[in-house]
């Protein structure tokens, strides 16, 4: 089967295509950084199926992120017959330097012009035949959220991939490398021009890159190309970069491909009179500049995530859910038939009453977590969707520096109140090791997860007071340890380079599919760790393990002011901290308004689920987990200490 690769910068609109292209979702984000890992799927362009690959965004085939490394190791690697480079239309100028990169390595490629209809909007035109005429290759414009262009784009794949057929003769052999990209298009300086002349000449298709792109990255510095490099080119190029400077090869590169892309679009692109597009920039400079868009941030904040997650999924979704369809119908029915069915009173346990399989494990997921894990990710999915995430990156830049990250971590740590092991493993996008490890700290001490913050929003939200004091206390607690932690860290500070994609309004299918795919991996990843969780609950029990556990804990509720059966609650945390809320859920008749706000604090403050330590020592490593482990177990009853203390003085406990 042939392969088609999506290439292209950050927020243009690749999963999109890719979605449209093979008909499998893939996560769609406005913000730089959320398709991480490589996606794949089948399309079918005509009667000729394809592999499509969907990459991580990059600007460049010099490396400078790990996104970018990805992408530029899948185009090393694999065997690939056509690259679809998928620009932002209102951006051309910009991207075209990447296209004269991607020819340059000699690869066949399609430009796609994505978000044209946007650009048309801002007015401006564009001669997609001229472009395509000065470049020599295809160029579709394209509007991938509606499914405009597309039909072209699938012929022009169809073609590429039917002239393969015909030229090859077999389809297992390899593609042919394309021409290379005519020197009058880009014209680097004399320097740099003369050493690329004197590179040495490779045999045929000894590397997936031209000789001359792989000298340019050579010369640029780029390491981990010349070690896949053999010895004798190796060294013939290091001969070769003795004479000049990485920065200077860097710079000269970059300046050349800038004019030659202002002068292939000369008579291309044209900004169109009378055209307006005041409204957008008003908005943009509402939600950008602090003094307004702060009070936008926290509107957002009151009605997606308070009103909507906390009040409608964790409030109405789930008293119906959970009190009247679980409570009422399922639970009695469950109960009634395993005692009737099953003899074993041990068995029994294990599949209903108290903490059975299906009475606490499935009750738990689709009564408590589902409802307020679909009300978070839609709540997500319009946010992305609407462009509002970068630029809530960019007003939590100058934040994020207090403890060592940039306004790029926004998108781990906003994700995390949806899921802490999805977060954890997102906080790859980040571009220092240092920064990864602060993003997996704040995650594990400090961000609740969709279902345990859905949980305490609900429990608090009568006392206005007791929920401002959570707040306060885990943010605190969170900022303070986090900017301790990016202290004792080595490191530079991060830098912070962003593009703003334009506010849109978001299309509803998208959401709806969006929200779908997270919601349905979401369960598929926790259900199974319920129903765990409901067995080893049932062992600890039989065993008196549980009991042990419990009772040595029980002093350390004391000294929070709160009951003992509480203990219980944090040993469900442990297991996966949206149970632990959901049994703060189940006893809250039983504890004043004090006593769930210190309940709250620690529980959220609390080590991270099973899952989500699992996925923080495969990303950073035994020791690291551990560490964050014995960070965060003093630090979260520290803090509940502390406020039940201050509560006791204020007359609230």
């Amino acid at each position: 089967m042939r392969r088609v690769v999506l290439v292209g910068a950050p927020n243009v609109g690749k999963s999109v295509i890719f979605n449209r292209l093979t008909g499998r979702y893939a996560v769609v984000s406005n913000y730089p950084g959320t398709t991480v890992e490589v996606s794949r799927g089948e399309g079918l362009f005509g009667d000729l199926p394809a592999e499509v690959v969907d990459t991580p965004g990059t600007y460049s085939l010099l490396p400078s992120s790990e996104e970018e490394a990805v992408t530029r190791r899948l185009l090393w690697q694999e065997e690939i017959d056509l690259l679809l480079h998928i620009v932002d239309t209102k951006n051309l100028d910009h991207s075209l330097s990447m296209t004269f990169a991607l020819l340059e390595a000699g690869f066949p490629v399609i430009l796609v012009l994505n978000m044209f209809d946007e650009a048309k909007r801002l007015g401006l035109a564009v001669d997609v035949q001229g472009l395509e005429q000065r470049l020599g290759i295809p160029c579709i414009a394209a509007i991938g959220i509606t499914g405009w262009g597309i039909p072209e784009l699938k012929q022009a794949v169809r073609e590429r991939l039917a002239q393969l057929q015909e030229t090859i003769g077999h389809p297992g052999k390899s593609r042919p490398t394309a021409p290379p990209l005519p020197s009058r298009l880009v014209d680097y300086p004399p320097p740099v021009e003369g050493l690329l002349r004197k590179c040495p000449r490779a045999a045929p298709r000894a590397y997936p890159f031209s000789m001359r792109a792989i000298a340019l990255l050579f010369l640029a510095g780029d390491e981990e190309i010349a070690g896949w490099l053999r010895p004798g080119d190796r060294r013939a190029l290091a001969d070769l970069g003795a004479a000049v400077s990485p920065q200077h090869v860097i710079l000269a590169a970059a300046a050349a491909r800038r004019q030659a892309g202002q002068r292939l679009l000369q008579g291309i692109t044209c900004r169109q009179a009378g055209v307006s597009s005041s409204w957008q920039h008003w908005l943009d400079s509402l939600t950008i500049n602090p003094l307004t868009g702060i009070p936008i941030l926290a509107l957002v904040i009151y009605f997606l995530l308070y009103r909507f997650v906390g009040l409608f999924g964790a409030g109405v979704l789930v008293d119906f859910l959970d009190g009247q369809i679980f409570g009422k119908l399922f639970t009695p029915f469950v109960n009634h038939l395993v005692d009737q069915l099953v003899p074993s009173p041990l068995i029994q346990e294990l599949l209903a009453h108290e903490f059975g399989i299906l009475t606490l494990g499935v009750r738990y997921a689709a009564a408590v977590v589902f409802p307020i894990v679909t009300a978070f990710f839609a709540s997500l999915a319009l946010l992305e969707d609407s462009g509002y995430l970068p630029r809530l990156a960019y007003l939590a830049d100058r934040v994020f520096g207090i403890v060592g990250l940039s306004g790029r971590a926004v998108i781990p740590l906003t994700l995390g109140f949806g899921c802490g092991t999805m977060a954890t493993l997102l906080t790859r996008t980040l571009e220092t090791r240092r920064e990864r490890l602060i993003a997996t700290f704040i995650l594990a001490l400090a961000v609740p997860c969709s279902a345990q913050l859905g949980v305490i929003l609900a429990l608090l939200s009568r006392e206005p007071l007791a929920l401002a004091v959570w707040a306060a206390a885990v943010g605190m607690v969170g900022i303070g340890a986090s900017w301790l932690v990016s202290r004792l860290l080595p490191g530079p500070a991060p830098r912070f380079i962003m593009e703003l994609p334009p506010l849109r309004w978001p299309v509803l299918s998208s959401v709806y599919a969006k929200t779908k795919a997270r919601v349905s991996w979401y369960l598929s990843e926790i259900m199974p760790l319920f129903i765990w969780t409901s067995v080893m609950i049932w062992a600890g029990q039989i065993t008196g393990g549980l009991q042990w556990l419990l009772d040595v804990t029980a002093p350390l509720m004391e000294q929070l002011g709160l009951p003992p059966n509480m203990a219980r609650v944090f040993l469900y945390g442990f297991f996966r901290r949206d149970y632990g809320a959901a049994g703060l859920y189940d006893l809250q008749s039983g504890l004043t308004a004090g006593q769930l706000t210190v309940a709250a604090v620690t529980l959220t403050l609390f080590v991270p689920c099973i899952a989500q330590l699992v996925v923080m020592i495969k990303e950073r490593g035994l020791w690291t987990a551990l560490a964050i482990l014995a960070s965060a177990v003093p630090l979260a009853f520290l803090a509940g200490i502390g406020v039940s203390r201050l509560l006791t003085l204020v007359g609230m406990m």
